[in-house]
């Protein structure tokens, strides 16, 4: 059955883009209405961000009316949920549909998640973009100053007073459509691309955490090349110095430092220093690893052409920490 998906007229806003892209992902057989007119949002399957009314069970999804308290949560110092950013619809839509949007990304590169997997993509999702969009609606916070931001781009899009003036009413409601689906598109793709980074994360961590410990427990080394691990191993694996795996696509083996915290730029050892931008037969040379191929000048990745290389080199690392540490 067709669900129709209404929203209001006239300029949009980030979140009522968000919103209305979610919900047509979601259920890819709709149609939608930008209305501020009573009856036909009443007649309508979603609302979003006009009519009032909160109640998902309805699909009614507006934050604009008096009384509205609808916020996330969070554990205080002491423990205790309080409230915590506001909802706008684009949080509204996500909270209900979040997971949903997951699965079905998850399930268009053939891969099924478990409910309690896709509910942790979709909080994360909510955490890193989502939250940041109701702010921004709500007046709370200027979190991308300048044209910097997702919700200043889209504003982007509303068509402008000059390509409005001579069109009629109806020519006006059409053009201010077709850019709302402009948006609606640029937020889908972004999210897509979002939601799978974040579904790769999540199903990396497993294979991340089932690695083999080398060298005392010193060095991960990883199976596949180009699965994000830093998360984990920040978080998790406080013995791990270095990390080691094949790079994909290339006959070669890196071998990379460990960041001291989430987004850090200080890694929790650095390679020697006497490795800093050096290549091929001068890196050799200096370490003693005859197929040593390079060495960042910030002493946070190097290279080798061969696994033996790469776990030698890491070797080398460690002794000379082990040395100055002692």
């Amino acid at each position: 059955m067709t669900q129709l998906i209404a929203t209001h007229s006239g300029s949009f806003h980030a979140d009522d883009v968000f919103a209305v892209a979610v919900l047509a992902a979601v259920f890819p057989d709709h149609r939608i209405i930008r209305t501020r007119t009573p009856g036909k949002i009443d007649a309508a399957d979603f609302v979003v961000d006009v009519g009032g009314v909160w109640d998902p069970g309805r699909g009614r999804f507006d934050h604009h009316q008096r009384g509205f308290q609808g916020a996330r949560r969070r554990l205080d110092s002491e423990g205790r949920l309080v409230p915590a950013e506001a909802y706008a619809s684009a949080g509204l839509v996500w909270r209900e549909f979040g997971s949903d949007y997951v699965r079905k990304a998850a399930q268009s590169m053939g891969h099924e998640l478990d409910a309690g997997t896709a509910e942790k993509v979709a909080a994360d999702v909510d955490a890193a973009l989502v939250r940041y969009l109701d702010l921004v609606d709500n007046g709370a916070a200027d979190v991308a100053p300048g044209m910097f931001g997702l919700s200043s781009q889209l504003s982007l899009l509303n068509s402008t007073w000059m390509e409005e003036k001579a069109l009629d009413a109806d020519a006006v409601a059409k053009l201010q459509l077709d850019r709302f689906h402009e948006a609606m598109a640029l937020v889908d793709r972004l999210l897509r691309r979002f939601v799978l980074r974040a579904i790769g994360q999540s199903v990396a961590a497993d294979i991340v955490r089932r690695s083999e410990r080398l060298l005392d427990g010193k060095v991960l080394l990883l199976a596949e090349g180009g699965m994000p691990w830093t998360r984990v191993v920040v978080q998790e694996m406080p013995e791990v110095l270095l990390v080691i795996y094949r790079e994909s696509g290339r006959e070669q083996y890196q071998l990379r430092t460990v960041p001291a915290a989430d987004g850090s730029f200080a890694s929790r050892m650095d390679l020697p220093a006497e490795w800093a931008g050096l290549r091929d037969e001068q890196l050799a040379a200096v370490c003693g690893v005859p197929d040593a191929v390079f060495c960042h000048m910030n002493l946070f990745i190097a290279g080798a052409r061969s696994f033996e290389g790469a776990l030698r080199m890491a070797a080398i690392a460690l002794e000379q920490v082990s040395r100055v540490g002692g």
